[in-house]
């Protein structure tokens, strides 16, 4: 079995911890209703619309 024969240091570690906890940026879409930047999969806030289909009635026209 192998065994390291020195010590990693924290610098090493950390260095090669931080390249895979790097976090991604959220992928947004434009609505295709009202052109809203949305996140996938969920519904416009501001048209209430989900693929094209009227699901929620927004705030703003209550």
């Amino acid at each position: 079995m192998a065994v390291p024969r020195f010590k990693t240091s924290k610098a090493r570690t950390r260095r090669r911890q931080s390249i895979n906890m790097k976090l991604s940026a959220p992928a947004f879409i434009a609505c295709s209703t009202c052109g809203n930047q949305i996140l996938l999969h969920r519904v416009c806030p501001k048209c209430g619309f989900y693929r094209g289909k009227q699901v929620i009635v927004p705030d703003s026209k209550v």
